[in-house]
C-alpha cells in the first residue's frame, strides 16, 4: 500500500480519539500497521484492553494509549498531556470519539449535555489543543457525519452535533490555513460499529447487502486524507453505502 501513497504515514506521530472501538480501533490499526506511532484515546478499559492486543501483534510503530473522558475539561487535559509526554508534537490529530442519541423528546438536560459535550465541545477542544502544538504544519482530521446533511427526524440531538462539526471543519480549515495545518472532514454514511442498534448478524448482512459500510472503508479513506502532498487539501469526504440513497 505505501507504494501507492504520496506521503508515508510511517513515523508519524497520531492521535485518535475514540480509538479503541469502531472507526477509531480500524484506523489505529491501519495506520500502526503502516509504522506510524499512534495514541489511542477510549473510556472503556475493557475495548483499550482489546485494541491493545490488536495494536501490538501488528504494530511497526509506538502503541501509547489514554482513558479519558473527553466531555469533561479534565479529559481533554488528560489527553493532551499524554500527548506532551509521549510525542510534544503531534503530526496528525483524528477527532472520532462519539456518542449516540436520539431526538430532543428524549433524555434529560444532562444527557443532552454529555453528547454534545464529547460530540461536539470535545472536537473544539482538541482543535484548539492541536493547533497549539502543530506550530509549522500538522492536519486534523475530524469524523463527521451524513447526519450533517440528511437531519433526519429521529435522531435531532445527534443532528445537532454534527451539523455543528460540519461547520466548525469549514472555518477552521480557514482558520489555520495560514499556519500550514490542514483540515479534513469525513462524513460516512451508515456503518457497521457500536454505534449501530442492530445485532452483529443484522449489520453483517447490512454489509453484505451493499447497505452499510466497514468501519475499514472509513480508515482507508482517513488514509487517502493524510496521505497527499502538502499542496493538496482533501477538504472533505462523502462516503456512502452503495444502496444507502440518501
Amino acid at each position: 500500500m505505501k507504494d501507492y501513497l504520496p506521503e508515508s504515514v510511517t513515523g508519524k506521530k497520531i492521535v485518535i480519539t475514540g480509538g479503541t472501538t469502531g472507526i477509531g480501533r480500524a484506523t489505529a490499526l491501519l495506520l500502526s500497521e503502516l509504522g506510524a506511532h499512534v495514541l489511542i484515546v477510549g473510556l472503556n478499559e475493557q475495548h483499550l484492553k482489546e485494541t491493545l492486543r490488536g495494536l501490538y501483534a501488528v504494530a511497526k510503530g509506538e502503541v501509547y494509549d489514554v482513558i479519558a473522558d473527553l466531555s469533561t475539561k479534565e479529559g481533554i487535559e488528560q489527553v493532551f498531556r499524554a500527548v506532551d509526554d509521549n510525542f510534544g508534537k503531534p503530526d496528525i490529530v483524528i477527532n472520532n470519539a462519539a456518542l449516540a442519541f436520539g431526538n430532543v423528546e428524549e433524555g434529560s438536560y444532562d444527557d443532552w449535555q454529555r453528547v454534545i459535550n464529547t460530540n461536539l465541545l470535545a472536537y473544539v477542544a482538541c482543535c484548539a489543543e492541536a493547533v497549539k502544538r502543530m506550530k509549522n504544519g500538522g492536519h486534523i482530521v475530524n469524523i463527521g457525519s451524513m447526519s450533517a446533511d440528511v437531519r433526519e427526524e429521529t435522531g435531532t440531538v445527534y443532528v445537532a452535533t454534527k451539523s455543528g462539526i460540519q461547520g466548525f471543519s469549514e472555518a477552521l480549515r480557514k482558520e489555520v490555513n495560514e499556519q500550514g495545518i490542514k483540515v479534513s472532514l469525513i462524513e460516512p454514511g451508515a456503518v457497521d460499529t457500536d454505534m449501530q442498534p442492530q445485532s452483529t448478524e443484522e449489520k453483517k448482512q447490512e454489509v453484505e447487502a451493499l447497505k452499510m459500510l466497514t468501519a475499514d472503508d472509513i480508515a482507508v479513506s482517513i488514509l487517502y486524507c493524510i496521505s497527499q502532498p502538502k499542496r493538496c487539501d482533501v477538504v472533505n469526504i462523502k462516503i456512502r453505502p452503495h444502496l444507502q440513497i440518501i
